[in-house]
Parts: C-alpha cells; sequence; structure tokens
C-alpha cells in the first residue's frame, strides 16, 4: 500500500510541484514510444544560457540488451529497484560551447542547464503518471567507457522512468522512505541582500 502525499506549501504554489516526488517501486510495464518522447519534448524547453541547450539525453527501455547495460552502471544500492523501470536514462551535459568565432571555450553553465532540463522532465513525468527517479549513484567512470562519452561532455545523472508501483516491492529496508518528503522550510533557503558578514 502507498500512502498519501502528507506535503503542504509554505506560500501559495502550483500543486504540480508538491504532486511530483521520486518513487522507487515501478511496476515495470512498458513505457510507450509517445510518452517518452513527450517527457523529452518537456525537456527541450527547459531554458538554458545563451538558448544553447547543451543536454543530451540517452536511454534504454526495459528488456532491451542496452537497458541491461544501464542497469549494470548503476551503484549497486540502485540496482534492486531501478531493475523494475520501465526506462533508465543518462543525462549528458556538453562542458564547451562554440563562441561566435567558432572558437571551443569552458560552458560556466552546462550543469545549471541540464539540471533545468532534468527539472522539466521531472515535472512532465509526475504530470502524465510516469514518475521519474533521478540518481547520482553511478559507476560514472565505467559509464563514461561504455557509454562512449565525448570528452568535451559530463554525466550529470541517471534517471529511472516507470509507472509507480507498491512499495511492497521494494526491498524491506526501501518500503519506510517510499514516500514524498518534505523540503527545508523557505527561510532556510532564501536571504535579503547578500550573506551576513562573518
Amino acid at each position: 500500500m502507498n500512502a498519501p502525499n502528507p506535503r503542504k506549501a509554505d506560500h501559495p504554489v502550483s500543486q504540480h510541484f508538491l504532486d511530483r516526488w521520486s518513487p522507487r517501486a515501478f511496476t515495470g510495464e512498458t513505457i510507450p514510444d509517445s510518452v517518452l518522447m513527450r517527457l523529452f519534448e518537456a525537456a527541450r524547453w527547459a531554458p538554458s544560457a545563451s538558448n544553447l541547450q547543451p543536454w543530451i539525453f540517452l536511454y534504454a527501455k526495459h528488456g532491451t540488451p542496452d537497458f541491461d547495460l544501464f542497469h549494470s552502471l548503476l551503484a549497486e544500492g540502485n540496482r534492486p529497484w531501478a531493475n523494475n523501470a520501465s526506462a533508465l536514462v543518462f543525462l549528458i551535459s556538453r562542458k564547451t560551447r562554440l563562441t561566435p568565432e567558432a572558437r571551443r571555450v569552458p560552458s560556466r553553465s552546462h550543469s545549471l542547464d541540464a539540471g533545468a532540463a532534468w527539472a522539466y522532465l521531472a515535472l512532465e513525468a509526475s504530470a502524465v503518471g510516469w514518475p521519474a527517479h533521478g540518481m547520482i549513484g553511478v559507476d560514472f567512470d565505467r559509464a563514461r567507457d561504455e557509454l562512449h562519452v565525448p570528452d568535451d561532455c559530463h554525466i550529470e545523472m541517471a534517471i529511472a522512468l516507470g509507472k509507480r508501483g507498491d512499495k511492497t516491492a521494494l526491498p524491506e529496508k526501501l518500503q519506510g522512505i517510499e514516500a514524498p518528503n518534505a523540503r527545508k522550510p523557505v527561510g532556510e533557503i532564501v536571504i535579503a541582500g547578500p550573506f551576513p558578514k562573518r
């Protein structure tokens, strides 16, 4: 059985921000290509510095050899529950940008921009009933090699997508945390003006 969402906002906010969370229990059912492309379409519209859109999504659907490869690149703690995901995704960002003079220079915002794309994907996934769970529990060195990630790219994270399943399918130690979690109060993350002097 799954618990109801206990989240309450400190200030008025659209309900979809409270409804989105990262489940681990998935049913394993096949995700239609149309749904998968809808999620990537949402990510496509995320804001980025100079509209460079430095993100790249690599994906593998459950039941394919690529899924087995992607799954093997996850940290040991993520593998048991992520095995029931409908798709696994790796989010990559390009660390360089092209200047108007066609020179490659470092991009200061590649990770920030990719994070915005992940957030858009996660919100759309929640809205259409195929929630996403982001992970940094990944063997990043092996993933770079096995996924043939170019040198000027950074592996940001892995993402599990699927229909939400019952938490009783999870290992017992994960069942107790299979629920929407809280957030720090706004007062802890917002400061009017500069940091206070030390």
